[in-house]
């Protein structure tokens, strides 16, 4: 979580209004900026989410009604930062009543300093960034610095707390006339609002835009879109991971879209070293996907910290469990009795429920005892027994649907 540091911010940040119009470097520019956050948190403290989700859409492709469904299918909680919010923020505001310039470094920055907070660790949508060629140099600047972080503080107690950045390109697309035609009549629904509103008292007003109730500014606003945020979103698709929704359809269907585009996929999301170990294990058809990112967090904490328990805990899983969960394919349940000492160590046991979780079973585990013959007095016929632990898994899975005739 970060924490502020009592420490003077760089002086070198701070900069004159044409000092800062003569910058043109985007590395320049994000390591002022940089350097600010290093002064006020404290290096080690400069924790990002895991997995930022940077969205666009074009006017009328519905983010307000969307974005819940994406958030949903990435099991992202925390409420999406919203950049024309953050930039009306009063900090923001302040800036501007002292008729300083907000450009590119200040937006940066502010974005940044939202980021930190504890709320987005596990994960955000940022709505509304980047839009122009400097915010998506400060993109790409962003996730190189918080590999490098994660470098940095790997072999360190802090280490789990710098994961591998998982950076996501999202747009919600509609063509120029969808777009018009949806501006329009949101602005037809909002003037009879309005008017139902001062006709009766009951309820407020909502913002009329100029774009709501004139064909021409409504196409320019949608060619902006295209020609800044889509072209800026667009630009980082060979760096990142793409999205492409189609939100030109009915409601229903741009959920499906959504829900298709969304699906969790460990190739991306483990390091390639965690995948290459498990990906021979049989997927369910539904992945379990609550609290992805946690257990996601751990696989990968397994196979950089505990490599050699990990792959052993896997061939115990292939020999083991994957026979009898093939012969029981049907009944969707499969019990496991082990008694390998490999699971007198408790993570090996917790690398059993999260590498199956991953592949989409469900895992109870129960450590038990058995009494085995020891000892035989061959005079008296008496029998000497020991105690040995007996590990009890039961795993269940989605069974198959048979087909049953009349």
């Amino acid at each position: 979580m970060p924490m502020p540091v009592n420490t003077p911010a760089d002086s070198e940040a701070t900069l004159a209004p044409n000092a800062e119009l003569e910058i043109k470097d985007a590395p320049l520019i994000f390591d002022q900026v940089w350097r600010r956050l290093e002064a006020d948190f404290g290096r080690q403290n400069l924790r990002f989410p895991k997995e930022i989700m940077w969205l666009g859409g074009a006017p009328g492709a519905g983010k307000g009604t969307n974005t819940p469904f994406i958030m949903r299918e990435r099991g992202l909680t925390a409420a999406p930062i919203v950049m024309s919010d953050l930039l009306d923020a009063p900090e923001m505001q302040a800036l501007k009543d002292k008729g300083a310039l907000v450009g590119d470094r200040e937006v940066i920055e502010v974005l940044l300093r939202q980021l930190l907070k504890p709320a987005y660790e596990s994960g955000v949508v940022v709505d509304g960034f980047p839009r122009t060629k400097m915010q998506v140099e400060a993109v790409k600047l962003l996730h190189d610095r918080m590999l490098d972080l994660r470098t940095e503080f790997f072999k360190t107690p802090l280490g789990p707390e710098f994961r591998r950045p998982l950076f996501r390109i999202t747009v919600l697309f509609i063509d120029e006339q969808t777009s018009v035609e949806r501006q329009l009549i949101r602005g037809q629904e909002i003037l009879l609002h309005n008017e139902q509103v001062a006709r009766t008292g009951v309820g407020r007003p909502i913002e009329l835009r100029p774009t709501d109730v004139n064909e021409d500014l409504a196409r320019s606003r949608y060619r902006t879109f295209k020609e800044q945020t889509y072209e800026a979103l667009t630009s980082l698709r060979k760096h990142f991971h793409y999205h492409f929704i189609n939100a030109q359809a009915a409601l229903d269907e741009v959920e499906e879209n959504i829900k298709n585009e969304f699906k969790y996929q460990s190739s991306l999301e483990l390091d390639h070293d965690t995948y290459d170990i498990i990906h021979h294990i049989p997927v369910t058809a539904e992945i379990i996907v609550h609290a992805r990112q946690e257990l996601v967090r751990r696989l990968d904490n397994y196979e950089h910290r505990h490599a050699s328990l990990f792959r052993a805990v896997v061939a115990v899983i292939d020999a083991e469990f994957v026979p009898p969960i093939r012969r029981h394919a049907f009944a969707g349940r499969a019990h496991i009795k082990s008694q390998s000492p490999l699971f007198e160590d408790a993570l090996a046991v917790d690398i059993v429920i999260d590498t199956l979780s991953e592949r989409g079973y469900r895992v109870v585990y129960e450590r038990e005892s058995t009494q085995v013959p020891h000892l035989v007095d061959l005079k008296t016929g008496a029998v000497t027994c020991k105690r040995e632990p007996v590990h009890l898994f039961e795993i269940g899975f989605p069974p198959p649907e048979i087909r049953r005739g009349h």
